[in-house]
């Protein structure tokens, strides 16, 4: 059921957002076929899995094939999941609850009939310590989304079926927030018991799929988990997920029929290749992404702690041309800002233009990043590039930005690193001196997914504070009509990547995924990290 409209209006702008720019294109239509039980399906992973925890991770290597171990409060509908606002319960039951108190309070009745893969009945209790730790996490502990939820003021379990999340203020961005396919729902007991950093290293969920096996840098396998709380699914026997970091073998596991699909997206080429060679054999389906890689720069190295090096970072940078060449090559397309360009919230290209790095002039914005690096005696400056291992759109993005940086004299190395060594680099370490990033969010949901800017968002690595653009996010996640939202997106977007170019953005990505058309129920969303419980997937064989 979609999620009904909140009675203010808030919801209106980010609880319930426009149909975005989505096409699907698959050569057979299966929405009247009936499921066929069984099988075992074979889809590949183009990167490493860092960890188990869907609570630290924000990468799609460990969601596909870590999340149909687990299930969520709500979801998107997995029938529907190009719809921002069509969302359905999991582990709750009945439709998704509309806030109460003025739209300040949320009360999910918890299902009776789910047990965790160990046996333990799930309860209100585990849900309640899941939603602890990922919005009011213990000093120490590591939670990527808490910025999700600068609403809520507590989580508590009223007996032992009901939850109530009470907020601080009414806000739309809320129920999408917890709809997130990261907020897997953890045991209370391990909690409790084997601690919070358990889950990184095992397994134990409600999910429709048991864990078997994980033979690192080979595959993750799968099976059925015949007490899955909805009846009748899934219809799989079990899956198993194939680690194919290079894009050459995903493509030819997909042509050799080893392996079925590969759930996060492949360039137009490759796309066209594969159609050539299979024909009908093969389906494709194509969608806008609610997807960026961005530059950051490490505040707490010089000289990136001064914005005008800061600014001469992304002034170099022809975003306008790079869409014309490298949407032929890999797998990003579209110039936009901090939002999701196809959302109502997005800035236009008049407004677009006026940032830092926007500018149709590059002759005009490289001139004054040269001079603004004369100013701060960075002329020739060099410095690493820290980079991910991972072919599309990575490295192809991470060889363009040097080839830009070089243009106004900046001697640029890119370090490409195994995804966890990226990680560690990153999030851990932070001794990088300017780092691939991303934002990659799943339920497009601008007002939470924009809190990757803020310094003291979990999943922000630029290590600086910014008070004032905090200020202006207050106030954002606070405004209650589209003009206030629009005036206060403008201005946080303004400060973040012109004024002081905390993070650069580069280009937004277009997801095509092409699959053997034996591969029924899936259905593309805006996101590779929606629709990946695989609890509505069968075979057609």
């Amino acid at each position: 059921m979609k999620y009904a409209a909140l009675k203010y209006a808030t919801a209106f702008a980010v609880g319930t957002v426009m149909a975005v720019g989505m096409s699907a294109t698959p050569t057979k239509a299966a929405s009247d076929e009936k499921p066929k039980m069984g099988g075992v399906l074979n889809f590949v992973v183009g990167s490493k899995i860092p960890s188990y925890d869907g609570h630290v991770e924000t990468t799609f290597g460990m969601v596909h094939p870590i999340r149909p171990f687990y299930s969520l409060l709500i979801r998107v509908n997995p029938n529907n999941p190009s719809s921002p606002t069509d969302f359905v319960c999991d582990v709750c039951e009945g439709d998704v609850p509309a806030g109460a108190d003025g739209g300040k309070t949320f009360t999910f009745k918890i299902r009776k009939d789910i047990k965790f893969h160990d046996g333990t009945p799930l309860s209100a209790k585990d849900v309640v310590a899941t939603f602890k730790k990922i919005i009011f996490p213990p000093e120490g502990v590591a939670s990527s989304r808490k910025a999700f939820f600068k609403m809520v003021e507590s989580v508590e379990a009223t007996d032992d079926y009901t939850v109530e999340f009470k907020l601080k203020f009414a806000s739309g961005a809320f129920i999408p927030a917890v709809a997130t396919p990261f907020n897997f729902i953890y045991s209370k007991k391990d909690l409790d018991e084997k601690g919070y950093t358990w889950h990184r290293k095992n397994i134990n969920g409600t999910g429709p799929f048991r864990f078997v096996q994980h033979q690192p840098g080979s595959f993750v396998e799968g099976k059925k988990y015949e007490n899955y709380h909805f009846k009748g699914q899934p219809y799989l026997d079990g899956f198993k997920a194939i680690s194919a970091p290079k894009m050459a073998l995903r493509l030819q596991a997909i042509r050799g029929d080893r392996a079925a699909i590969e759930f996060r997206g492949f360039p137009p080429k490759a796309r066209d290749d594969l159609v050539k060679a299979l024909g009908d054999k093969v389906t494709v389906q194509e969608s806008d992404w609610n997807c960026v890689l961005m530059v950051t720069p490490n505040q707490k190295k010089k000289p990136f702690d001064d914005v005008r090096v800061r600014k001469a970072l992304t002034l170099a940078v022809d975003r306008w041309g790079g869409s014309k060449y490298l949407s032929k090559i890999a797998i990003v397309k579209t110039v936009g800002g901090v939002v999701f360009p196809q959302h109502p919230l997005a800035a236009n290209k008049d407004e677009l233009v006026k940032l830092a790095g926007y500018g149709t002039d590059i002759k005009a914005s490289r001139a004054e990043a040269r001079r603004l690096l004369k100013e701060a005696g960075q002329e020739g400056m060099s410095f690493t590039l820290n980079n991910r291992g991972v072919d599309q759109p990575y490295k192809v993005v991470g060889t363009w930005l040097i080839d830009q940086w070089k243009k106004v004299g900046m001697n640029v190395t890119q370090q490409v690193n195994p995804s966890p060594v990226f990680y560690d680099i990153l999030r851990k370490k932070k001794n990088f001196d300017v780092s691939i990033d991303f934002n990659c969010q799943s339920v497009i949901n601008p007002i939470a997914d924009v809190t990757k800017f803020l310094g003291s968002a979990g999943n922000n690595y630029g290590q600086y504070d910014d008070p004032v653009l905090e200020g202006i996010y207050d106030k954002l996640s606070r405004a209650e009509s589209v003009e206030e939202q629009r005036k206060y997106m403008r201005e946080y977007e303004t400060r973040a990547l012109s004024d002081q170019a905390h993070l650069g953005v580069t280009l937004w990505w277009y997801k095509i995924n092409p699959h053997r058309s034996y591969v029924k129920g899936w259905k593309i969303a805006p996101s590779h990290y929606l629709n990946q419980s695989l609890d509505n997937i069968w075979l057609d064989k």
